[in-house]
């Protein structure tokens, strides 16, 4: 039988087989059926075209003929004597081809291969049916044609067959070998999938599914994914996709997701015992602060192999610090990068806590004015109402704004930092008119890196200036002095209202965006400040001191 395995148990055929043309093989099996059961030669489950090929392929490898043997044939009723293989497979083929030729069979095939015309595949099929019509009857019963068509093959290739039965004996310990140690990686990819799964909160279980062909086979690691409540309930038990896991997942979530590759690739190198240096930048981006103290912890545990290396990079301040604390890193080693001139440098910075630094030399202008938010909120905090409300007149103007002096902000800092007793600050001037001077300094400089301090002084500069733009624009004192909270907000408000079309809202609002969040200790250590451009601080000053 010349019969090709993938011609027949190929997915479109299978499917062309089932639906449409399953009732036309049926018609035909049960007509080929009924002229086999009339046929004086074959007899149908007892004698048929197989058997006789058989029959005649034996004969002719024992060379049943050349010995002057002969056989005795039933042919259209009578006995014939056949005495050569030819004269054989010519009986054999006469008796098939009557069978085949018979009308009701050919109408009924001729409907069949008119079916196999779609694709490729089928044309291949139907190529595969035109020489090969007798395999017609075994297409509704296909175990039992596989099981035929391997029995051919392995009758054909006898030899190799067993040649290659031979070297699997052989190699069955080798393989059993190579099985175990697949079972053993299972355990490690396992050990890799319960890091994550344990540390780190997202709305899935992650698993792998093809362990052992990771490594028997060369595999990638099938990834899969059971998707859970967010409240903690019991993992759905379909297995969801990671594509379409990703579309229901935060920018956070996707992002713990990406840290199962670094997993996968840091327990591998633990394993391999390479020399690695990981550059790790930004990392946490986009975190909740489980799963952010989650990838410091994580990262703490590579820092204590020898063979790993650690440069970290980020630009969110609130993870700087806790990398630097939590991984106990020399403080020789942490550093803030800097531009100047087109030239990147970096800076040591051994005081995680900026207010701490400032707070040592309070005589340094930008380092006093710098404190004034975080020395207000300390006021605040401990209940010292009349502080905070001093200070915060130096933060927004106020009726006194313009009148406090330097030697009255050195009283309430005594009162309110009690070790800073002995404070005392040259300058005896007008606290506003030192903010706006320092001010004006900074932006003299044309270095392109601003240290914090600088930019909290800008920040101060620009909400004064334009508050007090707003102030003497809309001109309502009682207006003013009803605002309770909120203030540059509410002028902002009030002066859209009375002059929608001024040209300076577009500049006040921008204060509003770029500068709150820089004067308050609550905005976790100063971090959006951090990111923001000092050319932009600048250039914004000098826009509030232009208005008019």
């Amino acid at each position: 039988m010349e019969v090709k395995y993938s011609d027949i148990f190929n997915e479109k055929v299978q499917k062309v087989i089932k639906r449409a043309i399953k009732k036309d093989i049926e018609d035909y099996i049960d007509q080929y059926n009924k002229l086999l059961s009339q046929s004086n030669f074959f007899k149908k489950g007892v004698f048929t075209h197989d058997n006789a090929s058989i029959i005649a392929q034996k004969l002719e490898e024992n060379h049943f003929f050349e010995a002057d043997h002969s056989v005795v044939l039933k042919i259209d009723g009578k006995k014939q004597e056949i005495s050569s293989t030819k004269d054989l497979e010519i009986a054999i083929e006469g008796e098939k081809s009557r069978i085949l030729q018979d009308k009701k069979l050919k109408e009924i095939f001729e409907k069949i291969n008119k079916e196999l015309t779609k694709n490729e595949q089928l044309r291949q099929f139907r190529k595969c049916l035109e020489s090969n019509r007798i395999v017609l009857d075994q297409l509704l019963n296909l175990p039992s044609l596989k099981k035929s068509l391997w029995k051919e093959y392995l009758i054909k290739f006898k030899d190799q067959s067993l040649g290659l039965l031979e070297l699997y004996e052989k190699a069955e310990t080798e393989i059993e070998k190579i099985r175990k140690k697949a079972r053993e990686e299972k355990t490690k990819w396992s050990q890799v999938i319960n890091i994550f799964n344990d540390r780190f909160s997202v709305p899935f279980i992650v698993k792998v599914g093809n362990q052992e062909d990771v490594i028997l086979k060369q595999e990638l690691p099938e990834i899969q994914f059971d998707f859970k409540d967010e409240y903690g309930g019991q993992p759905e038990k379909k297995i969801i996709e990671k594509e379409k896991l990703l579309e229901v997942l935060s920018g956070g979530e996707k992002r713990a997701l990406y840290i199962l590759n670094i997993i996968f690739e840091v327990e591998a190198r633990k394993t391999l015992k390479h020399d690695t240096l990981f550059v790790i930048d930004d990392i946490a981006d986009s975190f909740d602060y489980k799963n952010k103290y989650a990838i410091i912890e994580y990262l703490n545990e590579i820092k204590e192999n020898d063979k790993f290396k650690q440069i970290i990079l980020t630009h969110n301040f609130d993870f700087y610090r806790t990398v630097s604390k939590r991984l106990s890193i020399n403080k020789k080693n942490i550093m803030l990068a800097k531009k100047q001139n087109n030239e990147i440098f970096f800076e040591s910075n051994q005081n995680l806590n900026p207010f701490l630094e400032w707070k040592k030399d309070l005589t340094n202008i930008s380092s006093l004015i710098a404190s004034i938010p975080f020395i207000r909120n300390l006021a605040e905090y401990s209940g010292d109402d009349e502080s905070k409300k001093f200070l915060t007149s130096l933060l927004h103007v106020k009726q006194d704004t313009k009148n406090i002096k330097v030697s009255d902000l050195e009283e309430v800092i005594k009162k309110v930092l009690k070790n800073k007793s002995k404070l005392f600050l040259k300058d005896r001037g007008i606290v506003v008119e030192m903010i706006y001077k320092r001010a004006d300094q900074i932006i003299e400089d044309d270095s392109e890196h601003t240290e914090l301090k600088d930019k909290i002084v800008l920040s101060i500069a620009i909400r004064l200036k334009a508050e007090g733009f707003m102030i003497n624009k809309i001109n309502d004192n009682k207006f003013i002095e009803n605002i309770k909270s909120n203030q540059t907000i509410e002028l902002i408000k009030k002066l859209k209202t009375d002059f929608p079309k001024d040209p300076s809202i577009k500049i006040v609002e921008e204060v509003n965006l770029m500068t709150p969040e820089n004067i308050h200790l609550n905005s976790f250590m100063y971090e959006p400040i951090i990111d923001l451009s000092s050319h932009r601080l600048k250039e914004l000053y000098s826009k509030t001191c232009d208005l008019k």
